[in-house]
Parts: structure tokens; C-alpha cells; sequence
């Protein structure tokens, strides 16, 4: 059985970013959003996680938050392009959202930049996110946002929530990651880098049944 994700440490996350030699972004509500996809890529649960990491006074926080990072069996049975189910290959994607609307309905993150996805398109419920030389890989504007699910309730399914997008499955979580996101983007301006890690680049003491 695959561990889940359990409660990080912002010391855990900084070594991370370093191992794998991504840029930190450092001062005062300079946010870090990074995610972690799990491992079990057949689920259609909020098994992933949404971190920011950021300084206050000098101290590192993190937010953790329950989310997915993969599209619902949904859209992996039914994918909305042709080329197959968008996935969101691993790294860090600079500048890749701004604050905006998603769909016109809600604040949000919005895709900012061209981004690198995927395509899975077997059509069965397993999703494909490993970059093979076989993977078909394409780079543009897809909608890739990051938004949350239900506006009222914790959501547990991910179904048509996620066609490839990254989505908080707390309304109430979303509502503390945007107003940090407001906070940043009133000293740094409105773009916001992206990091994407796998379960497995996360050292194991952060991992529990």
C-alpha cells in the first residue's frame, strides 16, 4: 500500500527544493506554492498536497493543504482535448500563474505562462506522469490553474473538479491560500512560480501510512 502524505516541515520542504535544485524564493511573504503528487496515480481522492512556504519575521511557515495535482477519472476516461488528459509534468514552472478569475467565476491563480503537460490518452483510469521518451509532451496555454473544488464543503472525489488543473479541496483553505497570495502579490507583484515534486523526492521521515 502506498504511504500517504503526512504533515511536512518547512525544513523538510527547503531541503527538498535544494536536493533537487530549485530556486527558494526568500522574504517576507516571498510564497513558495509548491505541490507533491502522490504516487497512487489511479485514485480519484484528494491525495495530493498544496504547500506554501514562506518567511514572516524573519521565521519559515507552511500551509499544507489537502488537494490534487491530477486530473478526476472523469476527464481521464472523457479527456476534454484530443491529444489526450493534460498532466502537469514535475518541476518548477516560473511565473506560471497570476491572480485572476477561473472560468470568469472566482479569484484564483491563473495560467500566466506556457506550460509543459502530458497528454495521457489510453482513456483508462490510471494516469501517465512519467516523462518517457514515448510521452506525447506539449507546451502551451491549457487552463492550467489552480482553483478549489466545492464552495461550500470539503470535496473528497475529484471527478469533474480537475481536468488537469491544481485544485484545494477546502473552500475555507482556498479562501487563506488566495488572501496569502494577495498579501505576496501586494509587495512582489502578481505572478507566482510553481513547484511540482513527486512523493518520492520527499525525504521518507515525512511519510506515514
Amino acid at each position: 500500500m502506498t504511504k500517504a502524505i503526512r504533515k511536512l516541515t518547512a525544513a523538510t520542504l527547503l531541503s527538498t527544493l535544494k536536493a533537487c535544485g530549485y530556486r527558494v524564493f526568500e522574504g517576507e511573504l516571498n510564497l513558495n506554492i509548491i505541490g507533491i503528487r502522490h504516487n497512487n496515480t489511479r485514485a480519484n481522492t484528494f491525495n495530493d498536497v498544496i504547500c506554501v512556504l514562506y518567511q514572516q519575521s524573519g521565521e519559515w511557515q507552511l500551509k499544507q493543504y489537502k488537494a490534487t495535482t491530477d486530473a478526476g477519472t472523469y476527464w481521464r476516461t472523457n479527456p476534454m482535448n484530443v491529444s489526450g488528459t493534460a498532466v502537469l509534468i514535475a518541476g518548477q514552472h516560473k511565473s506560471l500563474w497570476k491572480l485572476g478569475y477561473h472560468q470568469g467565476k472566482y479569484r484564483a491563480l491563473v495560467q500566466h505562462k506556457p506550460v509543459v503537460v502530458l497528454r495521457d490518452n489510453d482513456k483508462n483510469t490510471e494516469l501517465d506522469t512519467e516523462v518517457t521518451p514515448q510521452a506525447e509532451l506539449q507546451q502551451g496555454y491549457f487552463g492550467i490553474n489552480c482553483h478549489r473544488a466545492n464552495s461550500k464543503t470539503t470535496s473528497t472525489q475529484v471527478d469533474k473538479w480537475s481536468a488537469g488543473c491544481q485544485v484545494l479541496a477546502n473552500p475555507n483553505d482556498f479562501d487563506e491560500f488566495i488572501n496569502l497570495c494577495d498579501q505576496s502579490a501586494a509587495k512582489y507583484g502578481p505572478y507566482f512560480t510553481y513547484t511540482l515534486l513527486n512523493q518520492s523526492d520527499i525525504a521518507k521521515p515525512t511519510e506515514s501510512k
